[in-house]
């Protein structure tokens, strides 16, 4: 529209439009110096993680956030020592997975493998390959 209005000014007052119309490319713009931008992490990290109790959840949490670690998480010893607070790691844990877009699921019995949002959980179970000599 500011065009439009331009061209009718340059008509009635009969000046060349290239006079008026503001330069799109002059002074007004940014450089962003590159060498000044933080370094991104482009490997990805798998972690192992043992909790033993509530408060260890924190450290797993933090990295899946980060997000560029996949989690290996043991549970055995909280297991062993309390279920209740075992839901509750396993509750926040699939809290955060869903917050970050990630997946999470269990392996073995004392086992959870927890991803960012680049990564999911393969959950099909390939059947083992019999052999001639276990058929017989």
């Amino acid at each position: 529209m500011n065009e439009t209005l331009l061209r009718i000014k340059n008509k009635i007052l009969g000046t060349s439009q290239e006079e008026d119309i503001p330069d799109e490319f002059g002074e007004d713009y940014l450089e962003i110096d590159s060498s000044n931008q933080p370094a991104r992490k482009t490997k990805v990290v798998v972690k192992p993680f043992i909790i033993k109790e509530f408060q260890d959840v924190k450290n797993v949490l933090d990295a899946l956030r980060d997000g560029y670690t996949i989690a290996l998480v043991n549970i055995r010893p909280i297991k062993e020592k309390d279920m209740i607070e075992l839901k509750r790691v396993v509750n926040k844990l699939k809290k955060t997975c869903d917050a970050v877009d990630g997946d999470i699921a269990g392996f073995g019995e004392d086992w959870l493998v927890a991803t960012p949002n680049f990564a999911t959980v393969d959950r099909s179970f390939s059947k083992p390959v019999t052999t001639q000599a276990e058929m017989e």
